[in-house]
């Protein structure tokens, strides 16, 4: 029987992703992880037990998304220049962006096909990006998008050699109108600002589309390669 994970069904992206792999019926069973919700399908990504519990809930899934994401906190955001960064934001920042998903490859990917087509994708983000940095600012977004799309990289090197086929990338989904990006969404050029139920059917598309040698990349929305 297949199955796919989605982790982090609260947030607007992974609940379409959830909604959209239920609707297109290409797997048997669509497993959905969250920190906030309770019994089978919780998962905290601070707390390493919870996310061993869930791998170990799923058998053997040929699709695991790690749709989570931090951006803004209460009246913690991006830093717009070095005099407001702040240890703890910053240690946070990296606990949710780069760490907690690394341990979720840590714990999942393990469990899934030895042989055959298989896709551990994590969403991350274009200002990740150190090639495409023009702008500045954003320090800990931007550090720990940058930290996860190294840890892609070296996770897909790991797992080459345990599944010569397996796939292990980033996404960048675009601008989604989302909580997350609810408080930026005022300099978006028209047309860029994609509902959840369109950015989930993009990423699956370029999920669809991925082979192999595109394993420890990262993809935009539209197929794009993105620059590290």
């Amino acid at each position: 029987m297949s199955s796919a994970v989605v982790i982090g069904v609260s947030g607007g992206i992974g609940k379409a992703l959830e909604e959209a792999l239920i609707e297109e019926g290409a797997f048997d069973q669509v497993y959905g992880f969250a920190r906030s919700e309770s019994g089978d399908r919780h998962l905290d990504l601070e707390d390493e037990a919870s996310i061993a519990a869930a791998a170990l809930r799923v058998g053997s899934p040929a699709l695991v998304i790690v749709a989570t994401g931090l951006l803004h906190d209460g009246d913690k955001g991006p830093e717009k220049a070095m005099r407001e960064l702040d240890p703890v934001w910053m240690a946070r920042n990296f606990a949710i962006n780069a760490i907690g998903p690394a341990l979720v490859a840590k714990h999942f990917l393990p469990t899934m096909p030895k042989a055959g087509r298989i896709v551990f994708a994590v969403l991350s983000a274009r200002v990740g990006s150190i090639g495409d940095n023009k702008l500045g600012g954003w320090y800990g977004y931007r550090a720990s998008k940058a930290a996860l799309n190294q840890l892609v990289k070296t996770i897909s090197i790991e797992d080459k050699r345990r599944n010569s086929s397996g796939i292990v990338v980033g996404l960048h989904p675009g601008t989604v109108d989302t909580g997350l990006s609810k408080p930026f969404q005022g300099n978006v050029t028209p047309g860029n600002l994609f509902k959840p139920d369109r950015a989930a059917v993009q990423l699956l598309d370029v999920i669809d589309s991925l082979r192999a040698p595109d394993s420890g990349k990262l993809f935009a929305w539209d197929g794009v390669e993105v620059t590290p």
